[in-house]
């Protein structure tokens, strides 16, 4: 197995401001712009579907606060001790976890139920949205290094120093396709046949991408023999796939609304 190492080099750039103390992460400007570009993109998808614009930003706003607010409690309770004695460096510490975005999904359910949205008209309104917002958070990820692949002879390939070989640029070409699949719903979202065919068909394809992506990443570091037959983010991929299908099966009038 081929790991890169976190070294700063010509092909990356994790910093767009680095004097002395002060450090500005590439990664960190570029989620920012991505979730104001999904937050703004949301005001034009919401008439799409009929939604009032303010109410589904103040949704979507809700939504990402809560992500953030709930993953940093969620590390706070896990490491308490650590927080006590270095709050300001624990607080800097990614922490978004599964657990975390289980009940941020809750919070956002609960949310959409007191403000009586359309759940299926909401989802597919965000559609787009959160695939731009993907875009912008690989393009942050191929900035500062991670996420590198397998080793490439392509001319495109990524190389970290000290190592000399090139890798996939697996998080450029995340970024094109979550680029590409934004503008395909987008379009498709006028047209949609129902409520939830947006959303479904969200899922199915960044399932499928992410699937296929795995092909050029590093192999994951298993640690139980469940995930043996396949990667754990080919787990998840099949999850997204399989529960589009099952959204395209059920009949509207059960899951039109969140109440």
């Amino acid at each position: 197995m081929f790991l890169a190492p976190k070294h700063h080099s010509q092909n990356v750039h994790p910093y767009l401001l680095h004097s002395g103390h002060l450090l500005l992460p590439t990664f960190g400007v570029l989620a920012a712009v991505g979730l104001m570009a999904a937050l703004s993109l949301s005001l034009r998808t919401a008439s799409i579907v009929s939604l009032n614009p303010d109410r589904l930003w103040d949704a979507g706003l809700f939504t990402l606060l809560s992500g953030f607010a709930l993953s940093r409690i969620l590390l706070i309770a896990g490491n308490l001790h650590n927080f006590l004695a270095y709050p300001i460096l624990l607080l800097m510490v990614p922490s978004l976890t599964p657990s975390g975005i289980l009940l941020t999904l809750l919070a956002t359910l609960i949310y959409l139920c007191l403000r009586h949205l359309p759940l299926l008209d909401t989802l597919d309104a965000w559609a787009p949205c959160a695939t731009l917002l993907w875009a912008f958070l690989a393009l942050g990820h191929l900035a500062e290094g991670s996420d590198a692949g397998l080793p490439t002879a392509l001319p495109w390939g990524l190389r970290i120093p000290p190592s000399q070989i090139h890798l996939h640029p697996v998080p450029l070409y995340a970024a094109i396709m979550a680029a590409v699949l934004t503008l395909l719903l987008f379009k498709q979202l006028p047209h949609r046949r129902q409520p939830g065919n947006t959303f479904a068909l969200a899922l199915a394809a960044t399932g499928l991408i992410q699937f296929l992506l795995t092909f050029f990443r590093q192999p994951y570091p298993y640690t139980a023999s469940t995930f043996a037959l396949l990667d754990p983010i080919q787990w998840i991929a099949l999850g997204m796939i399989a529960t589009a299908g099952l959204l395209a099966l059920l009949p509207r009038k059960l899951v039109t609304y969140a109440v």
